[in-house]
């Protein structure tokens, strides 16, 4: 990792305020994110590369903030690719993040944060990966995060599927399952429903499909609402929390000896050494079976059934 001793250039990127605190409570500067994301630069890429990403950065004493169209001051050199935003009716430029001299540009406009989405802007319309957030009740209960992502690999199992496993770097977990890419988004999302509803049968003591907060019942939520264009944290990136814990890849054995703040932008390279433990436990693609897809369609998609229920309360509360 080439070190620099005061603010300088690399791959023709200027940096810039390198000694700067990136934000209130990280303990960690500007320099130690740079050096960060350019010493693991050949794991992250391939999760951002192609995919079109939305950033959070944090500017010096501002709250951090979720960016997904390209400033205009972006280079040209920055590859983009141009969607249409149906919740703001607007066209919106994504960058891709496809090497090391744009990682570098935007560690140098302080993002902290990386969110590729689960579709490559070749194939916008087929999602690579079934993807399980499971959510804990609160940033203390780690351990219940951990209890469901077990329940969830059994679910897989059950019906011939397998996954990887990562910590959110936030309180939770993900679980990473790459599909055939010939399927329908309509039908991934189905195929993640069934699996999510097949672990709560599971372990309905831990794990719950409820959208809604107070319907959870201080269990974790096993979320399979990240379908479509959705983002969801890279593995390896960095996130905007107290000592700038990254996600990071575990083995699921190792699931109940390891911590949220045991990988952090000053500890993670020990972790790693020389390996890339993400697709190391990454399986190959796999196939989703029509049983699958069609017990998820009698599922009701989460989020609308939520804003159903929603209006229905509200209702009722008015009366």
């Amino acid at each position: 990792m080439s070190g620099t001793s005061g603010d300088g250039s690399r791959e023709g990127v200027s940096l810039t305020n390198l000694d700067q605190p990136l934000f209130d409570g990280a303990d960690a500067t500007k320099r130690d994110l740079v050096e960060y994301l350019d010493a693991v630069r050949d794991r992250i890429i391939p999760e951002l590369e192609g995919r079109p990403l939305s950033v959070i950065r944090v500017h010096r004493g501002q709250e951090a903030f979720m960016q997904k169209n390209v400033p205009k001051y972006t280079p040209a050199w920055v590859r983009t690719v141009r969607y249409w935003a149906e919740t703001s009716k607007r066209d919106v430029s994504y960058a891709l993040c496809n090497d090391r001299r744009t990682l570098l540009w935007f560690a140098n406009q302080r993002a902290v944060e990386y969110h590729p989405t689960l579709v490559r802007s070749d194939r916008p319309a087929r999602m690579t990966h079934l993807v399980l957030d499971l959510d804990p009740p609160h940033a203390d209960a780690f351990s219940m995060a951990v209890r469901a992502a077990q329940v969830v690999r059994h679910a897989l199992a059950e019906v011939g599927l397998e996954g990887a496993v990562k910590t959110s770097g936030a309180k939770g977990v993900h679980v990473f399952v790459p599909i055939d890419v010939e399927v329908p988004p309509q039908d991934s999302a189905a195929a993640a429903r069934a699996i999510a509803g097949r672990a709560e049968r599971l372990d309905p003591e831990i794990a719950t499909t409820a959208f809604m907060k107070e319907d959870r019942g201080g269990k974790v939520f096993v979320d399979s609402t990240r379908v479509g264009g959705a983002t969801v944290i890279a593995a390896y990136s960095p996130r905007v929390r107290p000592g700038v814990p990254v996600s990071f890849p575990v083995d699921w054995d190792d699931l109940d000896d390891i911590a949220p703040g045991d990988f952090t932008v000053h500890t993670a390279l020990r972790h790693l050494g020389d390996r890339d433990p993400w697709a190391a436990h990454m399986p190959g693609r796999q196939h989703l079976s029509a049983d699958l897809i069609e017990e998820g369609r009698a599922i009701p998609v989460a989020r609308v059934q939520a804003m159903h229920e929603g209006k229905r309360r509200a209702r009722t509360r008015r009366r």
